[in-house]
């Protein structure tokens, strides 16, 4: 008994000690005030105040980790999102006064000893934000689980402005004064994650229903279910930096294949094989390029059949010689999957008896394909259950032997929030395999796209995963997936509104992002493709479509095809021509900006705020962006075209007049100069100006310093080799431009399988260096041309013509 004594006050003495060397060992600052009890863990510190345990990691210089949970719990919690690990970072901790500070070089950490409120400051000690007031942990049933809903409440400064949150369709740049439940929806997309122009963002690491809410109160997140308060702070310095750090915390995004920047045709739906196949081949016709054809839903049958991931359709008899025909039209083909599976399907009857499925209300609601619904023959559908590894298993072996073995090129993942009709407050208590579907709520996109991602890339690595999805959550840009709004509906306010959904998107990490060309439902359209005024609409959203990452005319209602909207010659038909073959024309720039989003954590649709944020002019600009770090973008929101002739609501008629020249205005960031793309003017940045507008063209500036190259005319994105470029450059500053290629489609460029050619150009002397090429692949250019034309100002090119082999080589102009 002695021994066990004596063994005890040792241990006692031995613990203070090592307390007390740390507290003083990791600073270079006398402790001043009674110290905190602080134990050192591998990465950070932990601590207790006013019951409440603090733990801070640091996961980089950079990024900190915030966890803190009631005292005499023990939560054990493993990120869905986070997939980084902590590393080893120079840290010194001191005790000074009322707070206990942990710094890197970059960031310094400082808890309150008396309220345990967490507070953030950069390295030289600018405050970057702060915890206000304690967290809040309410006891909380979740399904027969005990636990807590949980929340914190921020303090911002009064202007600052911040962007994230995912895709909403608020219409709004900046969410400062926006209070909104986080849940997933079929137009939203909600990610907890939010940055600052002051260069830091906050990752609220919880899976469940969560109120954002930002007011004069504070900024709060408060979720349903989680056993702590779990977020990552992370300083990024700049926007760029911020989506660098949120990336490297949530991994990394895969290099898409070329083709998938192509142009891409859909429709609610091609209803036989015949019908799919006629489009490429009616495009491959008239001249007009296309990359993608995307098979819509129900080619499976019936409803009971649903997502059956085989051809059961009597109209796709031979669905193996359709994607071949296809495919010998040089074009790709998409087909729609979904995370739910009707009562008479393999995957169903494999399942349910395994508790892989949830039963809870979603699309289709009846067995018949009538419209409306018929609920007295219900469909029985019901989604499955991602958080199973088993269930995104047998999800695979099913896509691969129905589908992928055929040929299919990408899939389009529909409804991967899952639809949850008819909703009951009990629904959320059904439960998946990582607890309650409260719990994990949110993240149901990011596990079934992952699901679809890690076995194809188990499958094969000589084709690119593809996946073009409806929903998304953090960390999903690691998955190969592009993520569209959603069944949006065709209104001139809703092309407004996905601008700033697409934008805040890329804020939060996730790069790859699209909206349904025209909108999905065509219900303000009596008249459908009739009313001049939708085909007006039509076109405006194509040319906004031509800027962003995918460029897919998709919607129900009516068909899209080019073909649709008049003949060449006719204005509408032309204008939509010309943007089609200026994507094109775009691709080797297009691709580029595609490998500096993979190579160097960059994003392709960018905000004002992440390349002007000393601007603060484009703090809060919602119909402008730029598309990668060359070309502004102005897409046009209103009619400025069409008038009303006769009737109102419902009955208007309308007629177009495109003869005249309209104009809007277009706000160009200070410090530096811009050129009009169409006529080459240059101007001066700092001011608004009015940037015409006819049909066929809508505001694009080139930033001056920069090098654009021109791919040429072709019916598809692989049918010429890129070995005569026109690369132009934007006189007015210097300038830096890395052009690469590889193989197009498949992973061998994770292996070294690519070249760069990094071209660098000195404004004051006029010069342009062409590097030494890095790098090889099978079967890239040794021999190439480039024509290289300065543009100085309006009518003032100079055009020169360089034969390159791969050596560096510097001209001046």
């Amino acid at each position: 008994m002695k021994m066990n004594l004596l063994n005890l006050k040792t241990n006692l003495l031995l613990a203070f000690v090592l307390t007390s060397l740390f507290l003083v060992g990791n600073t270079n600052e006398a402790a001043q005030s009674t110290t905190l009890a602080v134990s050192k863990t591998p990465d950070g510190i932990k601590t207790t105040i006013n019951s409440t345990i603090i733990s801070v990691s640091f996961f980089n210089p950079s990024t900190a980790r915030i966890v803190k949970y009631p005292e005499g719990t023990n939560p054990v919690k493993e990120s869905l999102s986070v997939i980084a690990e902590p590393e080893k970072v120079a840290l010194k901790t001191s005790d000074k006064g009322d707070y206990l500070n942990i710094r890197s070089s970059e960031l310094e950490v400082k808890i309150n000893k008396k309220n345990g409120v967490v507070a953030f400051y950069s390295s030289n000690g600018k405050l970057l934000m702060s915890e206000k007031g304690a967290p809040r942990f309410n006891i909380f049933d979740d399904a027969g689980v005990k636990t807590f809903d949980v929340a914190q409440t921020f303090q911002l400064e009064e202007n600052e402005a911040i962007y994230g949150l995912g895709q909403l369709q608020n219409g709004k740049m900046s969410q400062r004064g926006t209070r909104k439940k986080l849940i997933q929806g079929n137009t939203e997309d909600v990610i907890t994650f939010f940055q600052s122009v002051k260069g830091y963002g906050l990752f609220w690491d919880n899976y469940s229903p969560t109120l954002f809410s930002d007011n004069q109160e504070g900024t709060l997140f408060h979720s349903e279910v989680g056993d702590c308060i779990d977020y990552y702070l992370m300083y990024g310095k700049n926007a760029d930096g911020v989506v660098a750090q949120m990336r490297h915390l949530t991994g990394d995004v895969p290099l898409f294949p070329l083709w998938t920047y192509g142009y891409f045709q859909s429709k609610e739906r091609y209803k036989s094989q015949d019908e799919t196949t006629g489009i490429v081949r009616r495009y491959r016709q008239i001249g007009v390029p296309i990359d993608g054809i995307i098979q819509d839903w129900q080619y499976w049958g019936s409803n009971y059949l649903w997502n059956a991931m085989e051809f059961l359709n009597e109209n796709f008899p031979d669905p193996k010689r359709m994607i071949r025909e296809v495919h010998d039209m040089n074009a790709r083909m998409v087909i729609s999957i979904w995370s739910s599976f009707g009562p008479m399907t393999k995957q169903y009857r494999i399942m349910e008896p395994q508790g892989m499925l949830l039963n809870m209300g979603t699309w289709p609601q009846s067995g018949s394909s009538l419209w409306p619904p018929n609920r007295d023959y219900p469909s029985g559908v019901k989604p499955y259950d991602p958080y199973n590894p088993k269930a995104r298993q047998i999800y695979w072996e099913h896509l691969n032997n129905g589908l992928f073995s055929l040929g299919i090129d990408g899939w389009w993942m529909d409804s991967t929030e899952p639809d949850h009709l008819d909703a009951k407050d009990e629904d959320m208590n059904l439960q998946t395999y990582m607890g309650s579907l409260r719990k994990v709520r949110n993240a149901y996109p990011l596990m079934t796209v992952g699901g679809v991602y890690d076995n194809q890339r188990a499958t094969t690595s000589q084709k690119r995963v593809f996946i073009l999805t409806r929903s998304a959550f953090a960390g999903q840009q690691r998955y190969g997936a592009n993520t569209w709004t959603g069944d949006v509906q065709a209104t001139w306010g809703d092309l407004a509104r996905q601008i700033p959904a697409g934008l805040n998107f890329s804020l939060c990490g996730i790069p790859h992002w699209n909206s349904d060309i025209g909108g999905f439902f065509l219900g303000s359209y009596p008249r459908k493709l009739e009313d001049p005024d939708y085909r007006e609409l039509y076109t405006r959203w194509l040319q906004f479509g031509t800027f962003s990452p995918m460029m897919r005319s998709h919607g129900a209602d009516a068909p899209r095809e080019i073909w649709q909207f008049g003949k060449k010659g006719e204005p509408v038909y032309d204008a939509i021509e010309k943007f089609i073959n200026l994507r094109y024309t775009l691709l080797p720039y297009i691709y580029s900006v595609s490998w500096d989003v993979t190579a160097n954590r960059s994003s392709m649709i960018r905000s004002l705020v992440m390349d002007f944020q000393d601007d603060p002019n484009c703090w809060d600009v919602s119909d402008q962006f730029m598309f990668g770090k060359s070309l502004l973008v102005c897409p046009v929101t209103e009619p400025m075209y069409t008038r009303v002739v006769s009737g109102e609501g419902r009955n208007v008629i309308r007629e177009a007049d495109f003869t005249s020249v309209k104009s809007r205005t277009v706000y160009l960031p200070e410090g530096v100069d811009w050129y009009d793309f169409w006529s080459n003017e240059r101007t001066t940045g700092g001011k608004t100006v009015d940037s015409n507008t006819p049909i066929d063209r809508i505001p694009v500036f080139v930033k001056a310093g920069s090098i654009l190259p021109l791919g040429p005319k072709v019916q598809f994105a692989e049918e010429k080799k890129w070995d005569d470029l026109e690369i132009r450059v934007y006189k007015g500053a210097d300038g830096t431009f890395v052009l690469y290629e590889d193989e197009f489609d498949n992973y061998n460029y994770e292996q070294g399988a690519y070249t760069e050619i990094a071209f660098r150009w000195d404004d004051s002397s006029r010069k342009l260096t062409i590097e030494n090429r890095k790098g090889s692949y099978t079967g890239m250019l040794n021999q190439r041309r480039f024509n290289i034309r300065l543009i100085e100002n309006e009518g003032s090119d100079v055009v020169r013509t360089v034969d390159y082999s791969g050596k560096k080589t510097t001209l001046k102009l």
